[in-house]
């Protein structure tokens, strides 16, 4: 079977308000969809941090989550400025969120680490001139999830 788009969504810069929305509206659609709420809430985890990144730290972007028999991909892409050091962005702690950012609750330098932990693949690729792209999958066809 071939991946069917089951969600895209445009993120917004600083739009705390909406901010959210798309791992909500995921969670909604796998569940209707019959997936083990185990995978569910990984997922959920994993949208909630990526999309949360793209609010903070980037200038817009864009969920997509794509959905086979086998697994599940999720797709974030921003359009910049882009992760200075990967390594350290994937060490938890670590984050260039604002003082007003932390204030409000963000910001603790677990985005990454938290997608990292859930997805059984992922890739992202960083640059000041194109920005943030993730890709995450997740195995549905795993007993374990």
């Amino acid at each position: 079977m071939q991946k069917q788009q089951i969600l895209n969504k445009e993120i917004e810069s600083f739009d705390f308000q909406s901010g959210g929305e798309a791992s909500s509206n995921l969670k909604n659609i796998l569940r209707k969809l019959g997936v083990p709420s185990q995978t569910v809430r990984k997922t959920a985890i994993i949208t909630y941090e990526l999309e949360m990144n793209v609010v903070i730290h980037s200038l817009g972007g864009e969920l997509t989550a794509l959905i086979s028999e086998e697994e599940l991909e999720i797709r974030v892409d921003d359009s910049g400025p882009g992760i200075e050091d990967l390594d350290k962005a994937f060490t938890a702690g670590y984050s260039t969120a604002s003082d007003e950012i932390r204030e409000m609750g963000f910001g603790a330098g677990m985005g990454l680490v938290n997608v990292k932990r859930y997805a059984d693949q992922i890739d992202v690729k960083s640059s000041k001139e194109n920005g943030t792209h993730v890709k995450v999958i997740i195995n549905l066809t795993d007993s374990t999830n």
